[in-house]
């Protein structure tokens, strides 16, 4: 199956307009009941195909280590009865310090089949963080019964910590000798006692406990129950009703979907949206410990880890985050038999987490079409950690990027006036009841119609035709005025910047509140930058290369035309000075997610200094200024 063949349900909304202004959407189709919880899946293709590949991983010979529906099954039964005998429940969770892996998975399946919550943490968190501050912060508000990580020393800071949060728990490993191993858990006996807790898992249990970044304060814990991620699942099928064909009797193609993901298990992109999708359709997938990020930790993973993976795999469905595809499009230029592997059975391009600029999409489709004579297919949706993912879906072909679609079966939207824009609120089965042990947090969250304000904007693409589905409109809380008084739309100035720099620049934020005009401290692509000074060497200096002139010219023109291009925005479109950032954005000042998304407003606070440099009169020589003044291209010194 093409991408050209697959079957989409019809984009359909019922929209109501308040005499305040208010829209409220939601779909005219109902939503199917679902799944009463996750484990009916895995049993589901436990019994129908059991031995088909559900997971696999590099092992430490290079090759890959599988694991079918049906060990997973055996497996997870087993663990399911080990956790209860240690007295796991709803009040003693599991706590999963390491990453994506098969025995991250198997515990997590097994804890949410007998009502153990999960509680997935970043390992930015344990590995990155200096102090480990924020895992001491989730262990005392959770206090888990298990901790879980692949071995002890990479985590020993972590552990540290929340033995010193007095934590009482028993550390499970993958490896090592210091305690007990999945392996042991895996060799339980299955007593009746698994069926037992099992039966008492319904729809309001707790399924998961996810941490948001904790970029505006301390980590707030969301609850996920069941309900939630079955729900959405839900949501997605009914939306790309294909997903149903792959399983045995599909009634035109009845091959299972492939998929290479590296997205984080404790955030709710890969840990609910991709990992429960290829749960419930029967997928196989590949755990791809690349982090396709430009400048990631190398303890992460790297770009070329996620390379050499697609080398050998081809995914039927792709799924990323903006940087993620910014990091990968420059492979698929320039090596045709990588571009061939990768579209040979695609069928679907997705991305999500943020705004993707226009000239990214444009060069995935012409990458696209050089490989199989065709543009793939790119679809989005929007939701977020509350939202378990989805809220809305786009299930129909869009041509630009920013289309964030449709409020799937079962999603009520409520745009409301905030400032300059309209706050997307949502109301649904898939929304949190709320945050783990923080009822006040989980009472502002919410407004009086029970709606949760989730903070982002949106418009309608056409207001004459709603079914042409929203755009994202940025956070509604990064705008800002200038000293003018004119409201700068941070999101799509952003966006739009970036496509304009492309592809010398990979991310920036915005500067400009209660300035006189707007700037950008931005982040290069150092293999575009250094392609344009081959007469330094690979070796140059960071600051050597972004201090040379063709670097700043390039960058200048660019944008300059960029500022033509928005002469009617005035001031508020108009990019006035740029600055760049030789430091990458950092996990642990909470100025990088995981997933990759810079975060405004962190990198403002973090370095004020650099925007108090950006705006300084006169200019200094690391500024690079867009009007008729001149830039003296000195050095820049490593910020």
């Amino acid at each position: 199956m093409r991408y050209e063949d697959l079957d989409f349900a019809a984009p359909r909304v019922r929209l109501e307009q308040r005499p305040d202004g208010t829209l409220l959407l939601e779909s005219p189709v109902p939503l199917a009941e679902g799944a009463a919880h996750l484990g009916v899946w895995l049993q589901r293709w436990a019994d129908e195909a059991p031995q088909r590949t559900f997971l696999a991983e590099r092992d430490g010979h290079g090759g890959w280590r599988k694991l079918t529906y049906g060990e997973a099954r055996q497996a997870t039964g087993a663990i399911a009865q080990a956790l209860l005998d240690r007295g796991l429940g709803a009040e003693r969770p599991l706590m999963l310090l390491s990453g994506n892996s098969i025995d991250h998975a198997l515990l997590a399946l097994a804890a949410m089949q007998v009502g153990v919550p999960v509680v997935p943490v970043s390992p930015a968190y344990s590995l990155v963080s200096q102090d480990c501050a924020k895992v001491r912060y989730i262990g005392e508000l959770v206090q888990p019964g298990a901790v879980f990580c692949q071995s002890r020393p990479p985590f020993a800071r972590a552990l540290a910590a929340l033995e010193a949060a007095g934590c009482k728990f028993e550390l499970l490993l993958s490896v090592g000798t210091e305690a007990t191993l999945l392996s042991e858990l895996r060799q339980t006996p299955v007593t009746p006692r698994v069926d037992e807790a099992t039966a008492r898992v319904g729809a309001d249990t707790v399924a998961k406990i996810l941490f948001t970044s904790g970029s505006t304060g301390t980590p707030k814990g969301v609850i996920n129950t069941q309900r939630m991620l079955t729900a959405n699942q839900q949501m997605i099928a009914q939306c790309w009703p294909f997903l149903d064909r792959a399983g045995p009797g599909g009634s035109h193609d009845a091959r299972p979907q492939v998929l290479l993901d590296w997205l984080p298990w404790n955030h709710t992109f890969g840990g609910n949206h991709n990992f429960n999708l290829a749960l419930r359709s029967g997928a196989t997938l590949y755990i791809d410990g690349g982090r396709p990020l430009p400048g990631a930790p190398a303890s992460h993973g790297t770009i070329a880890e996620t390379v050499r993976n697609l080398r050998e795999i081809s995914p039927t469905l792709y799924f990323n985050v903006p940087a993620g595809f910014a990091a990968l499009v420059p492979y698929l230029e320039v090596d045709a038999e990588l571009r061939q592997r990768f579209f040979a059975e695609l069928r679907l391009l997705f991305y999500a987490a943020a705004a993707l600029p226009q000239d990214l999409w444009e060069r995935m489709e012409k990458v696209g079409l050089q490989a199989t004579g065709h543009k793939p297919r790119f679809v989005s949706a929007w939701g977020s950690t509350e939202t378990a993912p989805l809220a809305t879906s786009v299930h129909y072909p869009i041509e630009r990027a920013g289309v964030i679609g449709l409020p799937a079966p079962g999603v009520q939207l409520k745009l409301v006036s905030s400032g300059s824009k309209r706050e997307l609120r949502v109301r649904g089965p898939s929304v949190t009841p709320g945050y783990f042990r923080r009822p006040e947090l989980t009472r502002a969250a919410f407004d009086e119609e029970g709606y949760y304000r989730t903070g982002d904007g949106g418009r309608l693409a056409d207001p004459q035709d709603p079914s042409q589905g929203i755009v994202f409109d940025g956070r509604v809380s990064e705008d800002f005025k200038l000293l003018s008084g004119t409201w700068v739309h941070v999101g799509a100035l952003r966006v739009a910047a970036l496509s304009a720099a492309s592809p010398l620049l990979q991310d920036a934020v915005v500067t400009g509140h209660d300035r006189a005009e707007v700037g950008l401290l931005a982040w290069p692509v150092m293999g575009a930058c250094r392609a344009l000074t081959p007469e330094l060497g690979p070796g140059a200096p960071v600051a050597q290369v972004l201090a040379h002139p063709a670097v700043r010219e390039q960058l200048r023109l660019r944008l300059r035309t960029h500022n033509q291009h928005c002469a009617s925005a005035g001031s508020s479109g108009r990019i006035a000075r740029v600055l760049l950032l030789a430091e990458p954005a950092s996990l642990d000042a909470d100025e990088l997610t995981d997933k990759g998304y810079v975060n405004q407003r962190a990198v403002l606070e973090r370095r004020a200094g650099l925007v108090a440099a950006l705006y300084a009169e006169p200019p200094g020589p690391e500024v690079i200024v867009l009007d008729d003044r001149l830039d003296d291209p000195a050095q820049i010194s490593k910020q």
